[in-house]
């Protein structure tokens, strides 16, 4: 009969480690736990975020009704609710990224598939979140070109 040796002392139960059983943590290590953290901390966050946005935009008022242009620029017109759907965009980017990243890493074989995919991930992700971003804090409810401002009918006359 063959016995199996446990990588503590020869003695079960001691809970002694054998010098000879060494860990050693990857490079990677440290930043995949990191990247675990992100996901559960962020996904709480997105959870309330998420349910925060759909209240206010289905609940509250006229409901799904009110949605139009002018609700979203009456929104955006306040700090508060710039903040809120910024950090409803980086997260849902950066958590999806993150997510998409890790299936790339399990699935991806070879190595330069693995880089090409993770190159255009990060790619459209920083397009996505710089443009999201920018249409965020550059909207303009009520745009004027070549001094006419456009017609909306929610925009205070000139």
């Amino acid at each position: 009969m063959t016995t199996i040796q446990s990588p503590r002392s020869g003695n079960i139960g001691s809970g002694k480690i054998a010098p000879k059983y060494t860990r050693t943590g990857g490079s990677k290590g440290n930043f995949e736990m990191l990247a675990w953290l992100f996901m559960r901390l962020s996904g709480i966050v997105l959870v309330v975020l998420i349910f925060g946005h759909l209240f206010v935009n289905l609940l509250v008022g006229e409901g799904i009704h009110a949605i139009d242009f002018g609700f979203v620029a009456g929104k955006w017109a306040d700090p508060f609710w710039q903040i809120w759907d910024l950090a409803m965009l980086w997260l849902a980017m950066l958590h999806g990224t993150n997510g998409v990243r890790t299936i790339i890493n399990d699935y991806a074989e070879k190595d330069s598939t693995r880089f090409w995919l993770k190159v255009v991930l990060y790619a459209a992700t920083t397009v996505i979140i710089i443009l999201g971003t920018l249409v965020i804090f550059t909207f303009n409810p009520c745009p004027v070109v070549d001094g006419v401002q456009l017609p909306g009918g929610f925009c205070p006359a000139p």
